[in-house]
């Protein structure tokens, strides 16, 4: 082992949490990440469906709806916030893996910037355009008044939570899960909270949910300043320099960030363009009803999605710091591992939904509402699809951690657009109403028959 890994050792070691990314012993380091990492995903998770409880039996259907047709907004802010984010994990992952403090602490400060910057443009564009972008996402009719209520007092969240997103990279990445996972801890009891006393005491509907998200997203942007400002060890903020090298410099940086956080956006984009998507067949074969029974998918969907991108989290500190450090049995083990992790996760979940629909369905709305029937009929249906998606989100993980993002972009166009949008438009006309519900799980299933073909091929060509 050369001087320098073995000093990047010591700095890494020289945290809040003693994580140690080069380790021999894989699994413990990936544990002692996962552990707190799920458990702040699973209050993450709260912060989504808590809205979608309280405003289920609260406000019924169209309010479930309303909320459904702007999933897209936020879907696009987290795509932004893990494309600086996670970006900037990887890149300052090899930077620390090299030994260059000072090059990873000016990445994490550009990055910081750059979302804030971001941030503020979408929160505008979003505010000069509410009616076109409300047209665009299929707010029409019955629906519109709703949606426009939400929509309007939601955007402070685009800052907020863009900043919180970005931010828990950072932390991870210093050695800190465990204050990562107090940050989704308070701000989804905050959220939570806020949630029930706007909506039900103080009656304030739809925009007492917005403000109850926007609080708590405040909330958890200020428990990373204040990381940034008194916590840090290793990747605190540093001093950038304005000359005209320094911003030509700082350029290339950002440059290499989005690069290498694309899969991450693309995603979240992804995620977009399937509620999008969804929203509008099943708007167009079952009615508002069909949009509502959906909007119960579209809440637990992220749900999975987080478990499992909590599992890649996870492995991508530990497989960036290995493969800038040219230890690539480590990178290997790494991702069988979370692969492993991810596809039990993925198995245990579709047993949850396919056996326990109808009591998860009650959660969010009432057993007499009309798309009570429809959601619980439908769910174990989507549930196929768990274990697919496991295999896919594992994958892009591991080629966004090695460098790769223009794998993990294709994978994640496959069965977040290409197959998806595909099967949304064909499976209903094959076979029903049932096809609206398997458009997912089949998207799922030829992305991972095509990532397996690839590894197959790619293994023969490394060993011929």
């Amino acid at each position: 082992m050369n001087r320098t890994y073995r000093n990047t050792n010591d700095i890494m070691n020289d945290n809040r949490d003693s994580i140690d990314f080069g380790s021999s012993n894989v699994r413990r380091v990936f544990v002692s990440i996962f552990l707190p990492t799920v458990l702040g995903m699973v209050f993450s998770m709260l912060f989504i469906v808590t809205d979608g409880i309280f405003v289920g039996h609260g406000l019924g259907s169209y309010g479930l709806a309303a909320i459904n047709l702007i999933g897209p907004i936020m879907m696009l802010i987290n795509g932004l916030g893990m494309m600086i984010g996670g970006g900037a994990s990887v890149v300052v992952a090899i930077h620390l893996s090299h030994g260059n403090v000072k090059a990873a602490r000016i990445n994490v400060t550009q990055a910081y910037g750059a979302g804030i910057v971001v941030a503020f443009l979408v929160a505008a564009v979003c505010y000069i355009f509410p009616d076109a972008i409300l047209s665009l996402l299929g707010a029409t009719g019955e629906l519109y008044p709703y949606a426009r209520e939400y929509y309007m007092w939601f955007m402070p969240t685009c800052l907020f939570s863009l900043i919180g997103c970005l931010g828990m990279f950072i932390i991870r990445l210093d050695g800190s899960p465990r204050y990562a996972m107090m940050v989704n801890i308070v701000l989804s009891i905050v959220n939570g909270v806020l949630d029930y006393v706007f909506i039900f005491p103080c009656g304030l509907g739809l925009k007492g949910a917005s403000l109850a998200t926007d609080i708590g997203s405040l909330t958890g942007m200020f428990m990373v300043i204040y990381y940034m400002r008194y916590r840090c060890k290793t990747l605190r903020l540093y001093r950038v320099k304005m000359t005209k090298t320094g911003r030509r410099l700082t350029r290339r940086n950002l440059g290499y960030i989005a690069r290498a956080g694309l899969p991450s956006l693309v995603a979240e984009v992804a995620v977009a363009v399937m509620m999008l998507t969804g929203n509008l067949m099943f708007l167009h074969y079952l009615g508002d009803d069909g949009v509502a029974a959906y909007s119960i998918v579209c809440y637990l969907f992220p749900l999975v999605y987080m478990l499992l991108f909590a599992v890649a989290q996870s492995a991508q500190p530990i497989i960036s710091f290995n493969h800038g450090a040219g230890s690539l049995d480590k990178v290997r083990r790494t991702f069988r591992f979370s692969l492993g992790v991810g596809c039990l996760c993925g198995f245990l979940v579709m047993v949850a939904f396919f056996f326990f629909a109808p009591h998860i369905v009650s959660v969010f709305l009432d057993a007499d509402a009309g798309a009570y029937g429809l959601a619980s009929a439908g769910l174990p249906l989507y549930s196929i699809g768990c274990l697919f998606l496991a295999v896919n989100i594992c994958y892009v993980g591991y080629c966004q951690s090695i460098e790769r993002p223009a794998i993990a972009v294709w994978v994640t166009l496959l069965r977040g657009v290409i197959f998806m949008v595909a099967s949304f438009l064909i499976l209903p006309v094959w076979i029903g109403e049932q096809g609206l519900w398997l458009a997912i799980p089949v998207s799922e299933a030829l992305t991972t028959l095509c990532v397996a073909s690839y590894q197959i091929v790619l293994s023969k060509r490394r060993s011929a």
